[in-house]
């Protein structure tokens, strides 16, 4: 080993090659030889060795890989895609070297010569070949060519086949990080995701949030680590690689430094089991929040759902008070189990408020408004073994046999009796070409979205599209509205995936048992609506304040706000923002996501509008305890609620009181709003809906889905497919809103729909308002990057005014 002194005066120049070239490794020669030449060779065997050459300008300022450089002469080098097709520069793709110095091939080894030395497209001169290295490369701007690792380590996560390589190089950029390695990691089946290893650079270390946001500006959003785990040092090889083998899981990390607690009870491993099941985190310890781990109301239904089902005995609300495994598993089995009718449930049912809802519209073809979804089957797709499993849904839960006919007095329902046959229809598309088989598929689904007669059980449409062998199968299933909700498809799906296994195995069918019917839920809201305890909530919902609320602005008066006319805008979040959205934010301001999305969208419509006052509604989930006997956590069914909601700012300093406000007004509301609907559609009392009717009526409708990406893993017999399945209502109707905003986190982003009609709103005018939202959320995720501690407030603690008199009370006792 040269000491620096003789570096110095004994080294004019150096070639280097054989390895990826890394700026650490010349750091040495740069600082005490910086008059010395050094020049980086690249080139495989099959190519004589040297065909690429790079010679390090002095000064230059390298944080990353050394670049390759340029062909030597009679070499030609083409960075090409998969199609052997050139890509742009500074675009990634697969590097092909032709020219004198190629080999002829593999001896005695054909079939490999065939594969990697290819005719050379680019040239006509017969027999010219071009050998694809394998290696991952990109051309720069000045024309030099950086090398940025092996197609080997290509990986494949949610349809896009991402380079590790280029995630590495890019975070190596950062000033903070001195070593890193990116992998992509499944330690949960069916979850695969980016993990990104980093040591800090001990002489400008930096924190994750912003090594997160530098990444997130560089890169796509799919290409963002949805992790990044510090390191005292990257585990390496005898030969001084990185051992990608031994790099830990993240939870280890956590559990080493002290803020991870494992479970260790038989009732604490089963929740923590269940949780990262739904949540979908690799580990989760009996101390972590479930609203900080990205929870949600529905994802709460799930996890209760999944709980009783495995023995436990817990209801919804215990979820919310307990929001920690070791505090769930403490109470675990303090309440009784609610028993449930098990056996075919038929006969009249009292309409729900929200069916009463659909109803009020009075729309010209209520039949087609429905909810669809399109899977791609992961294997062939057995018709008489399908036919079955929807026999046995049907038959498992009731509200699929809905049926509804209209008489003088108004709608009615019923449940009718199991169906002889549930038609399931095969459409052959197998000798179309794939523009064809989309096209045929949208106008397929168009025409079964129209075909529902409310008054026919079921209302359940299912249809295979056979796309021929080498390609995927397609599943369309589309059931009506008044049957289906969000939370109704998450059961669905996973009882479907239930059946067809236990089918396709020759086993009898078990399902989990039924929990509350749809029967016995409306039966109970329709005598709720008399009782005494609702009533008290009148006052609320007819509070003077809800009189005096401005319209929000239209660019063309007295335009019809029909469904023709309607048209949808979307905004999303990176997926950074979004897992902070998730994870952080709650946290840190002691809330739930569905507060800091509405606190950003009066935020929005303040400085639209002028005034600190929003009057919308907001959709709900429905399945609230208002009944200590019911147990909704499987049922399948219509229970959305909608209800108006008056959020005033004020006049407020700073993100955390703001969001503070939003969510002191959003937790004054009675049970989650469930009582406005019962006591405007169900109350015996006239006068009653007559009040609430003639208040002001919202404008915008606003509604949180949740999380999508929990609905189904990659173990599924099916995924969810992106294609066009037909307008699910008809264009004949008209809209109840002005604006209807729907927010769901897909694919780890969150994602914003805003539907407006083009004959009241102006396209720029929706656009504008959509990227201040983003703008005004972004902001109250950021904030808590900046300020990791702030405070939580009295209705965290849900204290009465009677207890805060008492604890003034004792305080001045001390």
């Amino acid at each position: 080993m040269l000491s620096p002194q003789e570096a110095a005066g004994r080294t004019r120049a150096f070639i280097i090659g054989g390895e990826n070239l890394l700026a650490e490794d010349i750091a040495f020669w740069r600082e005490f030889a910086p008059d010395a030449m050094l020049v980086n060779e690249y080139g495989p065997t099959e190519t004589v060795v040297g065909c690429c050459i790079y010679q390090v300008p002095i000064g230059e300022n390298l944080s990353t890989s050394v670049a390759i450089g340029n062909p030597i002469a009679n070499t030609q080098l083409y960075v090409l895609d998969q199609h052997c097709q050139p890509v742009p520069i500074g675009v990634v793709g697969e590097l092909h070297i032709g020219g004198l110095g190629l080999a002829r091939g593999y001896l005695n080894q054909p079939e490999l010569t065939a594969q990697k030395f290819i005719p050379n497209p680019f040239s006509d001169k017969p027999g010219e070949r071009l050998y694809k290295t394998g290696d991952l490369a990109r051309y720069r701007p000045d024309g030099v060519l950086e090398f940025l690792g092996r197609i080997d380590d290509q990986v494949k996560i949610r349809g896009f086949r991402i380079e590790l390589a280029e995630i590495q190089s890019v975070i190596l950029e950062h000033s903070g990080v001195k070593e890193a390695a990116v992998i992509a990691r499944e330690d949960v089946p069916g979850n695969k995701r980016l993990a990104a290893y980093i040591v800090w650079n001990a002489e400008s270390p930096s924190s994750i949030d912003v090594l997160q946001s530098f990444v997130s500006e560089k890169l796509p959003d799919y290409m963002v680590p949805s992790v990044f785990v510090p390191l005292k040092a990257l585990p390496l090889t005898n030969n001084g690689k990185v051992d990608t083998k031994a790099l830990p899981a993240p939870e280890e990390v956590r559990a080493k430094s002290g803020t991870f607690v494992a479970p260790t009870t038989p009732t604490e491993k089963l929740l923590a089991d269940i949780w990262t099941k739904v949540l979908r985190v690799e580990r989760v310890g009996i101390h972590d929040n479930f609203f900080e781990l990205g929870g949600d109301s529905i994802l709460s239904i799930q996890i209760i759902a999944k709980a009783n089902q495995a023995g436990l005995q817990l209801i919804p609300k215990q979820m919310f008070d307990n929001q920690t495994i070791a505090k769930l598993a403490a109470v675990a089995g303090t309440v009784r189990t609610i028993q449930a009718e098990q056996g075919l449930v038929t006969g009249d049912v009292f309409l729900t408020p929200i069916q009463h809802w659909f109803f009020e519209q009075n729309q010209p073809e209520p039949h087609h408004c429905n909810q669809g979804i399109l899977l791609e089957m992961r294997q062939s797709l057995d018709t008489e073994i399908l036919q079955q499993v929807m026999q046995q849904l049907i038959l498992h839960h009731d509200a699929l046999r809905l049926c509804f006919v209209k008489e003088l007095s108004g709608w009615q329902q019923a449940i009718a009796t199991l169906p002889d046959i549930v038609p399931v229809t095969r459409f052959d598309f197998s000798t179309l070409s794939q523009q064809e088989q989309e096209l045929a598929i949208a106008s397929t689904a168009t025409k079964l979205q129209a075909s529902f007669n409310l008054s026919e059980s079921p209302l359940v449409q299912a249809a295979i599209f056979d796309c021929g062998a080498n390609q995927p199968s397609y599943l369309l299933l589309i059931i009506h509205h008044l049957a289906v909700d969000g939370v109704s498809w998450r059961i669905l799906l996973e009882d479907f995936q239930t059946v067809y296994a236990q089918l396709q195995a020759g086993e009898a069918v078990k399902l989990p048992a039924k929990t509350t019917s749809f029967q016995q839920w409306a039966q109970k809201l329709k005598n709720y609506a008399q009782s005494d305890q609702l009533q008290n909530e009148l006052e609320y919902w007819c509070a003077e304040s809800r009189r005096h609320v401005s319209r929000i602005p239209v660019d063309f008066p007295g335009g019809e706000n029909t469904a023709a006319s309607a048209r949808t805008i979307s905004v999303s979040l990176s997926v950074a923002d979004t897992q902070a959205l998730l994870q952080k934010v709650p946290a840190a301001y002691q809330t739930q996501i569905n507060d800091v999305l509405l606190t950003a969208l009066v935020q929005t419509f303040a400085e639209w509008v002028g005034e600190p006052t929003l009057l919308l509604d907001l959709e709900g989930h429905g399945r609230e305890e208002i009944f200590d006997d019911v147990d909704l956590s499987r049922t399948v069914g219509w229970f959305t609620t909608i209800f108006p909601v008056l959020l005033n700012l004020s006049a407020t300093s700073d993100s955390a009181t703001t969001v503070k406000i939003v969510k002191e007004q959003l937790r004054e509301i009675p049970n989650r709003g469930i009582g406005y609907g019962v006591l405007r559609y169900l109350s015996d009392d006239e006068s009653i809906a007559e009040k609430l009717q003639t208040l002001p009526q919202a404008e915008v409708l606003f509604n949180y889905l949740g999380q999508s990406d929990q609905v189904l893993s990659e173990s599924s017999t099916f995924s969810l497919a992106d294609a066009d399945i037909g307008s699910a209502s008809s264009p004949k109707g008209s809209r109840r809103h002005l604006l209807d905003i729907n927010a769901i986190v897909v694919a780890d982003r969150l994602q914003i729909s805003w539907t407006y009609s083009n004959a009241i709103h102006h396209q720029t005018t929706i656009d504008n308002l959509a990227e201040n939202f983003i703008k005004a959320l972004r902001s109250l995720i950021h904030q808590v990057s900046d300020n990791n501690s702030l405070p939580a407030d009295l209705s965290d603690f849900q204290w009465s005014e009677t207890d805060l008199e008492n604890i003034i009370a004792a305080i001045g006792d001390v």
